[in-house]
């Protein structure tokens, strides 16, 4: 590491707690809650290093749990409850499936199928290995469908070369390809509740914040997420295919590299069968667990089959579904269960930690007044129309998250977005769900998110090819977020 860059650790290392010690000594402007100043001081303090990542973000992660309760702000209690909260366990649950879908190859056989059948052309290819990587990355960690998918990718890179004999040609087909993989897994992780962390982080905010609303369901997420989700995976693919030259894009490629990977798979195992069979369970009994209302007609959830429905949570169908999977014997590996516990090891705990600092975070802001405090300064805004509010969070948000984890981004916004509704008397979701969608669309930095780093290691992206393209992709989206939330919640 170089010396310049040491020295800027050492200095986000000593900033941020200096500048909590600093705030915390300065009179709060509200007599009744004198811990206002610190707690401001303490969310700097956290922001800095989960932002410069000085030390390892799991670890940050940790101080608030150390430092809230110290410092007379929140019961320990009460904060040791925020790192274990029933969300945590609908993204634990999610986890467990993803690792079967995994250990048995299914994610492999669909990705193959769905290349055999489209990777005719340039455009179909491109079309393809987007198609497989939002499908997948809408159930299973946008990282891990980057790099389940990079290795099919690269073949068909290498193997298009026998093709396209215009190095310039080829060199811009892959790099739709590659930026397509990432754009694709990233987008699809929008449409669903379990797709992204960011998502997660946000559905147990406002159930917190907002107790009596309505219980916000996987399905009621779907009906925003999915639109949005949609029409920017079609926008990123239109995008991508217009930087093709259209003499590739009428080329015609041999299938069969992708043919030949699915008949080495074989016939499908009764083990990839079982785990489907409780993946499209799962799926269903998400969708179904509430009510589904049908214009006059509604049809009634599941969990009003049970006295206390109010207690089952899409949490409790991913722990079920999982638990059912470690009982679940395989046939082909005998003594041995569809999910074994050595598969849990990948679990990502850095993330699980950093899902619970959030929510100590929040805690401490309640506790602290702090939360107060925003609302009250934040009624300036009174009479500006929620369409330029909602725009304007959706710009911050996506700048934040090309240079910082989109995951500490939303920790941060949600807390002052919940001020500024309650403030300006706005529908609980009306800008939650827009900066919660919006930290998603880190497109144009190889940094932003962890599938473009990924690609662009591959070699065959330039950085300004990804800022262009992504560029495309974040306007877009920032658009389709802005106009489908305010039509949806104003």
């Amino acid at each position: 590491m170089s010396q310049p860059k040491n020295l800027l650790n050492n200095i986000a290392l000593l900033a941020g707690p200096l500048v909590a010690i600093l705030l915390g000594n300065m009179p709060s402007p509200d007599p009744t809650h004198p811990h206002l100043m610190l707690m401001a001081g303490i969310t700097i303090w956290i922001a800095l290093w989960w932002l410069t990542e000085v030390i390892h973000i799991a670890v940050t992660s940790l101080v608030p749990f150390v430092i809230l309760p110290i410092c007379g702000i929140s019961d320990i209690k009460e904060i040791a409850a925020q790192y274990m909260d029933p969300v945590l366990f609908l993204f634990i649950g999610g986890f467990f499936l993803a690792f079967a879908i995994e250990h048995w190859g299914l994610h492999k056989r669909i990705a193959l199928k769905i290349l055999s059948i489209t990777g005719h052309n340039a455009s179909m290819l491109l079309l393809g290995v987007m198609l497989t990587a939002w499908l997948i990355s809408m159930w299973i960690s946008n990282t891990a469908t980057v790099m389940m998918l990079l290795s099919a990718v690269l073949a068909v890179i290498y193997q298009i070369d026998h093709h396209i004999y215009n190095k310039t040609h080829h060199r811009k087909l892959a790099s739709a390809l590659m930026i397509g993989l990432a754009y694709a897994a990233t987008i699809g992780g929008m449409a669903t509740l379990v797709g992204t962390p960011t998502n997660m982080i946000f559905y147990r905010a406002y159930v917190e914040a907002y107790p009596n609303s309505g219980n916000l369901t996987f399905l009621s997420w779907f009906k925003i997420g999915f639109p949005v989700s949609m029409l920017l995976f079609l926008t990123t693919w239109i995008t991508l295919r217009s930087r093709i030259p259209k003499r590739e894009l009428q080329g015609v490629f041999n299938v069969e590299v992708f043919k030949e990977g699915y008949q080495k798979l074989g016939r499908i195992t009764a083990d990839e069968k079982r785990v489907g069979i409780i993946f499209i369970i799962t799926a269903i009994l998400w969708f179904t667990r509430a009510d589904i209302p049908l214009g006059e007609f509604t049809i009634k959830g599941w969990s009003k089959l049970f006295k206390n429905a109010a207690q089952i949570q899409d949490s409790t169908v991913a722990i079920f579904m999982a638990i059912l999977l470690f009982i679940i014997p395989s046939k082909s590996m005998p003594g041995k269960k569809l999910l074994d516990w050595k598969e849990t090891s990948k679990l990502p705990y850095d993330i699980i930690l950093l899902f619970g600092s959030g929510f100590a975070l929040a805690k401490g802001f309640e506790d602290s007044g702090l939360s107060d405090f925003l609302a009250a300064q934040l009624q300036i805004l009174q009479g500006v129309n929620p369409i330029w509010i909602i725009l304007m969070v959706c710009i911050l948000v996506t700048v934040i998250s090309e240079f910082a984890s989109n995951v500490a981004s939303i920790q941060l916004v949600l807390p002052i977005l919940i001020s500024l509704q309650q403030a300006m008397h706005l529908h609980p979701l009306l800008l939650m769900i827009p900066a919660t969608l919006a930290a998603s669309l880190g497109f144009m930095m190889p940094i932003a998110t962890a599938g473009n780093t990924i690609v662009f290691s591959s070699g065959h992206i330039k950085t300004k090819e990804m800022a262009i393209a992504g560029f495309v992709s974040n306007l877009a989206g920032i658009i389709f977020i802005t106009l489908i939330c305010y039509m949806a919640f104003a």
